[in-house]
């Protein structure tokens, strides 16, 4: 029986991170729609897509997908750590925006009226600290 598998799944492009979402989701889905019934159609199509990604022969397709997945998460993931980062940083810095280019700007707290250049434009602006 195990020779039979192997021999089927020879050639297949198998199970990648994103046929794993696509499968987890499809169950939390099901599940949910024990009790919303309109998630039930959506769960089946995740389901169909991600068994079609695993059994697909076409590997450089499912490659592009996977890469697409992986920029997508990977910009999703960047969001909690980047606001936690910015969140340290104003305990002993203002954050200010340049007036022209949107460059933002770390200035140390407590410093008074100061004179701001912008590094990218060059552009000069006063705030205070």
């Amino acid at each position: 029986m195990k020779e039979k598998l192997i021999r089927f799944m020879y050639g297949r492009y198998g199970v990648d991170r994103l046929s794993k979402h696509l499968m987890n989701g499809a169950l939390v889905m099901a599940i949910v729609s024990m009790f919303v019934g309109v998630l039930f159609p959506l769960a089946l199509l995740m389901m169909i897509w991600g068994y079609y990604r695993v059994f697909s022969k076409n590997h450089g397709a499912r490659y592009k997908e996977l890469c697409v997945y992986e920029r997508f998460w990977g910009k999703v993931k960047k969001y909690p750590a980047k606001w936690k980062y910015e969140m340290q940083q104003r305990k002993a810095y203002r954050i200010f925006q340049c007036p022209s280019c949107k460059q933002r700007i770390r200035i140390p707290k407590g410093r008074g009226q100061v004179e701001i250049r912008c590094q990218k434009c060059k552009t000069v602006f006063r705030k205070r600290t």
